[in-house]
């Protein structure tokens, strides 16, 4: 899960780590009063929304005056705003973060990221801020800063000053320095965070060290212990079916084909993506239904794979263990009966209770197309879905 910069920025500010004077407004009248409310000559007014690049896209100004700063957003409210990050469709701004103009001595970059392939906590920090990580490391890689932090010792103050010193802070500013990293790293393990970045991390001309902008992202599967944050949540920033599915328990991962596909499990959907583009086809979509699905948990995963409009086709992937073929069959039975479709569906069932699964669809009298292998259930998805093309030009072909 993402939040909000001024939410992450709250969060941070908690653990220790200094942020500029800001507050959060919801119209351009708010704006301007939280500007004479804060104080100073200049602010910096920031759409809130969950993508990077919003500088570019026009969605932080630099204000002069309250006036200004109703003027800018008033342009801002409503719109779309469109970053390399939030595709052609861009994400609505509903509310703006106006923050306290600093003095900016120097940028750097930081942060602190989940790595797989050590099972540990990297901090990866860079001289370069104010760019996005993967143009650092293209334009700067010399530049780049890379720690582990062992999870039996924590991050020791050691070396937070060792990550200090590669960065050429200055001597008076190092200890903030340490209470910095050291407080993203508490945020990050204390939150069950997955991602914490600070960029830019800045260094103004009257020697503090503050975050200038900050994301940070939750693992889903422990909200349930940090309520606080759950709450946190905004689904006007989420993809309208990813949200439904969370809400019902599912998970579902949006993409840009044409077909498609409810499995259960991961890997299975990782397996069942790649096999159908060994057939020739795009996935559109996968979900899963996880394990113990109910005949009404599927029921309900076939409707929100049919929200998508780009769906031309269905390929439904289960290798039952805890669930059971005869519970997916009676929800696939009982969703087609409820809401006929008018795509090819395709029905790949092995496992728990195989046998009774595939009596029900037998004795449905539904138009399924069953089969017995993964490639031979991919290949019919995509034979079906280009048959359907043919009989129906006006298709959309993604």
């Amino acid at each position: 899960m993402d939040i909000h910069e001024y939410q992450a920025k709250e969060i941070l500010s908690q653990f220790g780590v200094g942020i500029p004077q800001g507050a959060l407004a919801y119209s351009p009248e708010q704006a301007a009063y939280r500007a004479r409310e804060i104080g100073g000559e200049r602010w910096v007014v920031k759409a809130q929304i969950h993508a990077g690049g919003r500088g570019k896209a026009g969605g932080v100004k630099v204000c002069n005056s309250d006036h200004e700063i109703q003027a800018v957003t008033e342009d801002m409210f409503g719109q779309k705003l469109v970053t390399h990050q939030t595709g052609p469709e861009g994400k609505g701004i509903y509310r703006v973060y106006v923050e306290a103009a600093v003095p900016i001595a120097r940028e750097i970059y930081l942060g602190f990221v989940l790595d797989r392939a050590t099972q540990r906590v990297m901090i990866i920090a860079s001289s370069e801020g104010g760019m996005e990580i993967e143009d650092i490391s293209a334009e700067s890689p010399d530049s780049m800063i890379r720690a582990v932090v062992e999870p039996a010792v924590g991050l020791p103050e050691f070396q937070c000053r060792e990550i200090a010193f590669a960065l050429g802070i200055k001597p008076g500013m190092i200890q903030q320095m340490v209470r910095t990293l050291r407080g993203c790293y508490r945020a990050l393990r204390e939150l069950d965070a997955t991602m914490v970045e600070v960029n830019p991390l800045v260094l103004t001309g009257d020697d503090r060290v503050l975050a200038l902008d900050a994301k940070m992202a939750f693992d889903n599967n422990a909200l349930f212990r940090h309520p606080q944050i759950m709450e946190l949540r905004d689904k006007s920033q989420e993809d309208p079916r990813e949200s439904r599915a969370a809400d019902h328990g599912l998970s579902y991962v949006g993409l840009e084909g044409n077909i498609g596909c409810i499995v259960n499990g991961a890997g299975l959907a990782m397996a069942t993506m790649d096999t159908i583009k060994l057939a020739g086809g795009e996935p559109a979509n996968f979900l899963d239904i996880g394990g113990g699905a109910t005949p009404e948990r599927v029921s309900r995963a076939f409707r929100l794979v049919m929200s998508d409009k780009n769906v031309q086709a269905i390929l439904i992937n289960i290798f039952a263990g805890i669930n059971r073929c005869d519970w997916v069959a009676e929800g696939i039975v009982r969703a087609l009966r409820d809401e006929p479709i008018d795509v090819p569906v395709v029905v790949r069932l092995a496992g728990t209770n195989v046998e009774e699964g595939q009596k029900i669809l037998a004795q449905s009298g539904l138009p399924l197309i069953r089969a017995t292998t993964l490639m031979e259930a991919a290949e019919r998805a995509v034979q079906s879905w280009r048959a359907d093309q043919n009989r129906n030009p006006n298709l959309k072909v993604v």
